[in-house]
């Protein structure tokens, strides 16, 4: 099946330029003018820009969490996500069976009979022993190379700094790429005690009990544990300009780390 995109403004990482797009099956083979037409869809893009898809590669579909379940499942959120010209996306496995393996399977289920776009796994590790250690290595036969820890949400999400380091050290071993949520779990826990025995339960609290240092040191503490592991870090969901210091501070002693 042959299909010609005709008339688009093309945008790319360097140009924007106009031209027409050959595709064959399911892959662009030329981008140019005056391609042969017969037997082949015509689409015209008079007007339009034509851009790569998208990359979504943070997205939490049909996760149960603190008593709720995030609003989008794998069929509302892909469609959302297509609508808006993102045409993958990289939702997280919780470890909530009893292996890594299983986990994935279970989130296989929830996405496989729903997808209606690309889309790929990272892996949550919230416990770690001898057991999830030993399958860590075995993520990249399952399609996952990615990991995510967290440094908040204590007895819950939250590994220790120590159990972190491990994490690393065996992602940075097997080629892996480790994620980090970078909060100080202890001082949020503390400040949602105070502010919940004051009565204070607005929205306005949960950014009040989760001060700005928190995740600018918690970023630094992430990085420094990243060297000493010798393993790469991507710091997720950043938010403050003081994470982004600690970042380019990190960066500038040559450190594989990015946010």
């Amino acid at each position: 099946m042959r299909t010609i995109i005709q008339s688009g403004t093309l945008i790319t990482a360097a140009d924007t330029f106009q031209a027409d797009i050959l595709i064959e099956g399911e892959k662009i083979v030329q981008i140019g003018s005056q391609f042969d037409t017969a037997g082949a869809q015509i689409i015209d893009a008079s007007g339009k820009f034509i851009l790569p898809g998208g990359v979504d590669p943070h997205t939490h579909f049909d996760l149960p969490m603190f008593g709720t379940v995030s609003s989008d499942d794998h069929y509302t959120g892909h469609k959302a996500a297509a609508f808006g010209g993102t045409t993958t996306v990289i939702d997280f496995v919780s470890l909530d069976e009893t292996t890594l393996k299983a986990s994935v399977g279970a989130w296989h289920e929830k996405a496989d009979t729903r997808a209606c776009i690309d889309f790929s796994f990272h892996m949550n590790i919230t416990r770690l022993d001898s057991a999830i250690a030993a399958e860590i290595p075995q993520l990249p036969n399952w399609g996952i190379t990615s990991l995510k820890v967290f440094s908040a949400y204590n007895g819950r999400l939250r590994l220790m700094d120590g159990e972190i380091f491990q994490v690393m050290r065996i992602a940075g071993e097997h080629g892996l790429l480790t994620m980090l949520h970078a909060e100080n779990g202890d001082v949020i826990e503390l400040l949602v005690l105070e502010a919940l025995a004051e009565g204070h339960t607005e929205p306005i609290w949960h950014a009040r009990t989760r001060p700005a240092w928190g995740a600018i040191e918690a970023s630094l503490r992430g990085s420094a544990l990243a060297a000493q592991a010798h393993a790469p870090l991507y710091i997720v969901h950043m938010n403050a300009g003081g994470e982004a210091d600690q970042l380019e501070y990190a960066r500038q002693r040559g450190l594989p780390i990015m946010g």
